[in-house]
Order: C-alpha cells, then structure tokens, then sequence
C-alpha cells in the first residue's frame, strides 16, 4: 500500500470561506467516491492557528504505484486540483506501509 499525503498552504489574502475555496474543498471531497484506485480517503480543514501549519490536509492509499498513478491522472483529480493551483501552493509525501 502507498499512504499519499497532500498540504495545501492557501496563498496570502485568500480565505477558505471564498466560494472559489470552498468549491475547491468540496471538489476533493468528492473524490472517494468518484476514484476507484482510492483503499482510503479523507480531507479536512486545520484547526489550529499555528503558523506553520497547512491549510487543508489530504490523507489517502492506494494499492501500489500503478494506482498511485492512474489516481493522480484521473479526470476528477486533475480537475479538482487545478481548481487549488489557482490559489494555493502544497506539498506532497508518499510513502510505502
């Protein structure tokens, strides 16, 4: 299995409760019931203040690297991501467990 976490840091003066945000939002919460190759999805906003923390947190597996890859180059997942890369930066780590 390969665990694929994704941190989205919003860019400066963008809020969450922006409709283009929170459209953003639902489109990833979405995508557990729309990616076949996702064993395991959730998504949430952060709840603390610290300045260092991300925004908005992915927490996700897959079975292997070959769906790793057909996730990452489903229609669903392009499109709710390119909706993010207009107003976010994010760092991603995957790992095998």
């Amino acid at each position: 299995m390969i665990r694929h976490l994704v941190l989205f840091k919003l860019d400066e003066g963008v809020a969450r409760d922006e409709p283009r945000v929170a459209a953003a939002a639902q489109a990833f919460e979405e995508l557990g019931g729309i990616v076949p190759e996702l064993e395991f999805w959730e998504c949430g906003w952060n709840i603390t203040d610290r300045p260092i923390a991300y925004d908005f947190a992915i927490n996700s597996a897959v079975r292997d690297a070959e769906a790793l890859k057909r996730y990452i180059e489903h229609p669903a997942h392009q499109a709710a991501a390119g909706q993010w890369r207009e107003f976010a930066t994010w760092v991603i780590a995957d790992y095998e467990f």
